[in-house]
């Protein structure tokens, strides 16, 4: 923790003095982010550093195991995050992003270590379908990384799934004025892949290659991910 506070102590004099014509645009004018990024807590994986994001660019909603309850189950903090993004933000994009070795995912696999953590394990729940087509369509006999790694990969599209349940993103998708995109980042490597709406399969991100999209503005149903993208 000390050598957390001592790099907040420097933040001004090493970081702010070379951005701070970036930072008074934006105490004046306001935020314009072009996306909302869902992702989870997990200290590993940090969006703004991930996307080389600078100040302003990215509107930011982290909770454990990147979840986004549908909006019929909930009012907190992640569904007034995402109305706020489209409705007053105008945000154009919306980012889900998983990762490899997700502790939320693991305890969602191995539900006793959840005992003394009633709200993490009830806030967990959005995640059942995700384990529902990981019990359904992938193979008994994988290890626990790569259920851990299937149920987070599903978890993604989940989640997407529940996005669509807001009317905010709903109105938005049919006045072809937002599109959806599924992440995973992988810790190990950096690699970081994203749902294809057209196959229904996370590929690589490449530089030199357009970023696949899993949902543009109306389309009307999302893909499912083959078990083959996912192991």
């Amino acid at each position: 923790m000390d050598n957390i506070l001592d790099r907040a102590g420097r933040f001004r004099g090493d970081i702010f003095e070379k951005e701070s014509a970036l930072y008074q645009t934006l105490a004046h004018h306001g935020q314009n982010p072009k996306a909302l990024m869902i992702s989870c807590a997990d200290s590993r994986v940090v969006p703004e550093l991930i996307t080389q994001a600078r100040p302003g660019d990215l509107f930011v909603c982290r909770n454990a195991g990147n979840i986004v309850p549908p909006f019929s189950q909930a009012n907190g903090g992640v569904s007034s995050a995402v109305e706020y993004a489209i409705v007053a933000l105008k945000v154009r994009d919306i980012v889900v992003c998983g990762h490899s070795d997700c502790g939320a995912m693991k305890a969602f696999l191995k539900p006793e270590v959840l005992d003394d953590m009633p709200n993490v394990a009830t806030w967990l729940r959005h995640a059942h379908a995700a384990e529902s087509v990981v019990k359904a369509a992938y193979p008994d006999n994988m290890d626990d990384r790569d259920r851990v790694r299937a149920l987070a990969l599903e978890n993604v599209i989940a989640q997407i799934n529940h996005l669509r349940t807001h009317p905010s993103v709903a109105a938005a998708m049919a006045r072809g004025e937002l599109s959806l995109h599924g992440w995973f980042f992988e810790i190990d490597s950096g690699t970081i892949m994203a749902l294809d709406g057209k196959t229904g399969s996370f590929v690589n991100v490449n530089n030199d290659e357009p970023l696949p999209v899993a949902l543009s503005s109306d389309v009307a149903s999302v893909p499912h991910m083959p078990m083959a993208a996912a192991l």
